[in-house]
């Protein structure tokens, strides 16, 4: 089995991540799709962070109608700060899938930041979607040579000496912001067709991000 693997805050989950898993898994063959919910973003503030139990609830109200989607809450059950390298560790102890991390272009160019980073690439495949102003080949060359050394270039993608994989991909979200949700519900104002209908009302319900 081919698993997509997206992490994030999703604080909120909107469109533009469904769409982007969407995308993802025909573009690149997938099987399934996990949503993997962090629990203490390292690299984001804490700010307007909605509690996790209502991140994963959220979550999972978004992804419920579609069958490629999963949703997992092994980070919130791990605790503490979420470091990709320890989903990815646990990722591959279960076995039986091949494992393919999405992140955006704008990621892969600070990914010298992540706990571990050099790790990352032997444990799993990555899928890089490209986002705005950052172009796959700007962010690959921001990457540590300590890492780029051991890829070579191989059809559309790279490859490492433990045949794991590089990919650009041409897949590109909907250019939609969960930052700006939460800026809309402070305001008062509609953010209908940017979430799906179950979490527009369940950021209504239990009055998230008013303040």
């Amino acid at each position: 089995m081919k698993l997509g693997i997206l992490g994030g805050s999703f604080n909120p989950p909107h469109l533009g991540h469904l769409r982007l898993a969407e995308e993802a898994a025909f573009a690149h063959d997938l099987d399934r799709i996990m949503f993997v919910p962090s629990s203490l973003p390292p690299h984001k503030s804490q700010a307007h962070m909605a509690s996790p139990a209502h991140r994963i609830e959220m979550t999972r109200l978004a992804c419920r109608d579609n069958l490629l989607f999963e949703v997992s809450d092994m980070e919130l059950r791990r605790g503490g700060p979420s470091y990709t390298v320890k989903t990815l560790e646990a990722l591959e102890r279960e076995g039986n899938r091949d494992h393919f991390f999405i992140l955006g272009s704008d990621s892969l160019r600070e990914i010298s930041t992540w706990k571990e980073y050099e790790r990352l690439f032997q444990l799993c495949n990555f899928i890089v979607v490209q986002r705005p102003g950052v172009s796959f080949e700007a962010a690959w060359t921001e990457v540590p040579a300590a890492v780029r050394d051991r890829f070579h270039h191989e059809g559309d993608g790279f490859v490492s000496p433990e045949n794991r994989l590089i990919i650009p991909s041409h897949v590109c979200g909907l250019d939609i912001s969960s930052t700006r949700i939460r800026s809309l519900v402070r305001e008062g104002r509609s953010i209908r067709y940017l979430v799906t209908e179950p979490v527009r009302a369940y950021i209504e319900e239990n009055y998230l991000y008013r303040r």
